[in-house]
């Protein structure tokens, strides 16, 4: 009986632990790797439009680097928000700037882009994500004052004549038209279609592959991007809104992939870039210090290039719709 017992309890602790093991698998760190932008923005009466961005991580546990910083703002950003900037993990701060612009007409749609690069042992991620400001809730004295109404002088009733009133005429009847023309209906404006959504471009690249990723919104259009090693190997990333699509290649020293875009007559290549924690595994000698950070702020800038390439795609589709 004693041992029977014994068994039961090592049976149970053995459960106990595997449990345990699954519970640390299912939450460990997710592979999401993108900065979080958000912007708010206040208008004052002459134009001026100050702009706040602010920037998190999506990583709580690793901090990463921000790549790159682009604003349709002109003008500087003001602040911590600059390219090679430490992007801390989430809940330890963001990272903040702000803009200052003057319009001279109706204020557009103010977007920031920005990128950002994480290592993670014997992986590294890139990411980036563009947002629209919104006008912000407590501006204050900077909002548009409302205009103060003139005040009305009340203007005396005219005085009653005292005229003798001429004989009242009966009216004439209004003759009734034979047929009745229906009035002409108003002339209908077509309403713009809502702009499509902006795609999430990442990259990720460990001791063995190369994965570039595209999550496109649901109300996102679809495109397809070709890719071709300087080997001539080629494969196809067909994105559809609501869907994430990626293509892998293997890698190793001296893998270099050009995306060419379906709707453009533009393309780019960008190396593979080996993370830091490979010694002894596959891809060659480990690339580091300022090379490594050149060929990842290239890697992103494909990023965003393709992101520039598929919302002019984008606009010309939409113009070539009936």
């Amino acid at each position: 009986m004693n041992r029977l017992h014994l068994r039961r309890a090592a049976v149970l602790t053995a459960g106990t632990l595997i449990g345990l093991a699954g519970a640390a698998a299912v939450t460990g760190p997710a592979a999401a790797h993108h900065p979080e932008p958000s912007g708010s923005y206040c208008a004052a009466k002459d134009g001026t439009v100050t702009v706040t961005w602010s920037v998190i991580s999506s990583e709580t546990d690793i901090a990463g680097r921000i790549t790159k910083v682009e604003s349709t703002v002109p003008g500087p950003i003001s602040g911590g928000l600059a390219v090679d900037a430490e992007l801390k993990p989430a809940g330890q701060g963001p990272l903040t700037g702000t803009q200052t612009h003057t319009f001279s007409g109706p204020i557009p749609k103010l977007k920031l882009t920005v990128g950002a690069h994480w290592e993670r042992g014997s992986k590294s991620h890139d990411g980036e994500r563009t947002v629209v400001a919104r006008r912000g809730t407590n501006c204050g004295a900077q909002q548009t004052p409302s205009p103060t109404p003139t005040p009305r002088v009340p203007t005396p009733p005219p005085a009653t004549p005292t005229t003798t009133p001429e004989p009242t005429q009966p009216p004439e009847p209004t003759p009734t038209p034979s047929t009745s023309v229906p009035p002409s209906a108003p002339p209908v404006t077509p309403t713009p279609s809502a702009e499509p959504a902006e795609p999430i471009f990442k990259l990720d690249q460990d001791c063995d592959s190369m994965t570039f990723t595209v999550e496109n919104p649901a109300k996102g259009v679809p495109f397809t991007a070709t890719m071709t090693t300087e080997k001539g190997v080629s494969k196809k990333l067909a994105s559809e809104p609501g869907k994430t699509a990626s293509v892998e290649f293997d890698a190793y020293q001296g893998l270099k992939v050009t995306v060419k875009y379906d709707v453009v007559d533009e393309s780019e290549t960008v190396p593979y870039t080996q993370p830091e924690d490979c010694s002894g595994q596959g891809g060659g000698l480990p690339v580091t210090g300022p090379t490594a950070g050149a060929i990842a702020g290239g890697a992103i800038l494909l990023l965003g290039a393709g992101a520039v390439l598929f919302v002019v795609a984008r606009r010309r589709r939409i113009s070539f719709t009936a």
